[in-house]
């Protein structure tokens, strides 16, 4: 009895404390919508998907240079994914965030590092506590020197820090769908739920201790 009291427990408690199975009506319906960043002059998008988009975008939005970060779906074949499709693992899509930015300010090759930096990279399928093809480690590129610059920080980091265990798919970006807007900021605007609470802010402030250098002024803190 003992034992299946704590199999119910720990079940419950995955269930607490995981990004997927959160429904918008457990949120203020009254959100406003975010759309995608237009580009301007002085800006440019790069996508990495490396878990949970809720903190994976809270964790772009921190660094210096970055002028927008969107959750989206992107990665698989299916067309015009929702979350609860990517949630059954089978449409290929990773959660994926569009990171805006200016690369006067902040280069591609420091975003790959806050990439490889703010998550596990040797986990094949997902981050703990969220595991599944849609949580896979994922660098996308759009040109033949993004790819290098994602090849050489691999190729760096395999040999100094995880002895060739790096799992992450080092994919052609193709095209990125736009996440339901109540995932839209989530952690920012969710500071009480309990996935955030154990999952998304201190995955955010172990990132901030390792990176102060990068983060911006009002993220310091």
């Amino acid at each position: 009895m003992k034992i299946i009291k704590s199999i119910l427990t720990l079940s419950l408690s995955v269930l607490l404390i995981s990004c997927f199975g959160f429904s918008n009506k457990e949120e203020n319906q009254q959100i406003p919508e975010k759309t995608l960043f237009t580009l301007q002059e002085n800006t440019q998008v790069a996508y990495f998907a490396s878990g949970c988009f809720w903190c994976v975008e809270a964790i772009f939005e921190s660094v210096t240079g970055v002028e927008e970060a969107v959750s989206g779906y992107a990665g698989g074949n299916t067309l015009n994914p929702t979350y609860e499709k990517i949630g059954t693992g089978k449409t290929g899509h990773a959660e994926t965030v569009a990171v805006y930015y200016n690369p006067k300010k902040v280069s591609f090759e420091t975003l790959v590092t806050v990439f490889f930096g703010s998550h596990n990279p040797t986990t094949k399928n997902g981050q703990h506590p969220d595991y599944g093809t849609q949580y896979r480690s994922i660098a996308f590129y759009k040109t033949e020197k993004e790819k290098q610059i994602i090849e050489n920080a691999i190729k760096q980091l395999n040999a100094e820090v995880y002895k060739r265990k790096i799992a992450t798919e080092v994919t052609k970006f193709t095209k990125f769908y736009k996440a339901e807007d109540y995932h839209q900021d989530f952690e920012r605007r969710n500071p009480n739920q309990s996935y955030v609470k154990a999952v998304s802010v201190p995955r955010l402030n172990k990132f901030k201790k390792k990176f102060p250098q990068l983060l911006k002024t009002n993220s310091a803190h």
